[in-house]
């Protein structure tokens, strides 16, 4: 994806969470706790997968992006579609994505993904000191 980089996949995470709710180590009401805010983004501005959710097997999961970024502004910490990474990839010099999987049935939610995105220059007053 574009120029994505510093990926980190979580997905041998996720999978010892699966084994440890299935063994009984982790109950569903630990696994499934997704914060009401996270279910209305999903709800909301998540986009739809084709994954049927990993515990309850009733809904499909959905996958809702957060970014960050110093550069970012009053867009950190946003909700942003798939579609639009690619033009603020264009925008901004670096910034964070992060792809949590809700399922908006039983509350299961987990971070699958994190990586970067940006060209990669810095704006022109980031990483300068105060006092120059």
């Amino acid at each position: 994806m574009w120029s994505q980089r510093l990926v980190v996949d979580y997905g041998l995470a996720r999978r010892a969470t699966l084994s440890e709710l299935s063994s009984g180590g982790l109950t569903v009401a630990d696994a499934c706790d997704a914060h009401p805010y996270l279910l209305r983004a999903a709800k909301y501005h998540g986009e739809p997968t084709d994954q049927a959710c990993p515990v309850c097997r009733k809904e499909r999961l959905t996958h809702v992006t957060y970014v960050y970024g110093d550069e970012l502004g009053r867009y950190a910490g946003r909700v942003k579609a798939t579609d639009e990474l690619q033009e603020m990839a264009r925008e901004f010099g670096e910034f964070r994505v992060y792809v949590v999987e809700v399922c908006q049935g039983c509350a299961w939610n987990y971070l699958t993904l994190s990586y970067v995105l940006g060209h990669g220059d810095t704006a022109p007053d980031q990483g300068k000191s105060v006092r120059e």
